[in-house]
């Protein structure tokens, strides 16, 4: 008697297909994203007005979130149809080369994030009331 093992699920297939588009957009996202953090940069040394700061933390943390889904997206697919279903193959997949390069751009553009969001963005003016 042969055992078969199940072939991935179908909203595995469609998920990797997903992600291997979103992934192909990845270059511009990152580029987009270096454009807004220099923009930041630039307007932090002419020693810009607040509400201008933040309008660019802001602008540069939405980029930095589309660049963090494709390379989110780009991880997912090489870690390939099987990683959608099965924790293991994520695992290995991880382990590889190519998986470990993905993961660790991730987690810089989380942690890149995340510095922008707790001090990159100032704080919007308040009037204050008596």
């Amino acid at each position: 008697m042969a055992f078969f093992r199940p072939r991935v699920s179908r909203e595995a297939e469609v998920r990797y297909h997903a992600d291997v588009e979103i992934s192909k957009s990845f270059p511009a996202l990152l580029a987009e994203a270096g454009k807004a953090e220099q923009t930041v940069r630039d307007l932090r040394a002419a020693d810009a007005p607040e509400l201008e700061l933040r309008a660019a933390g802001l602008a540069f943390d939405k980029a930095l979130t589309e660049a963090l889904r494709g390379a989110e997206a780009g991880r997912r697919a090489t870690f390939g149809v099987k990683a959608y279903d099965d924790r293991i193959a994520r695992r290995k997949a991880k382990a590889t080369p190519k998986g470990a390069r993905w993961s660790a751009e991730v987690e810089r553009l989380r942690t890149l994030r995340e510095e922008n969001r707790m001090w990159g963005i100032p704080r919007a003016p308040r009037p204050v009331t008596f």
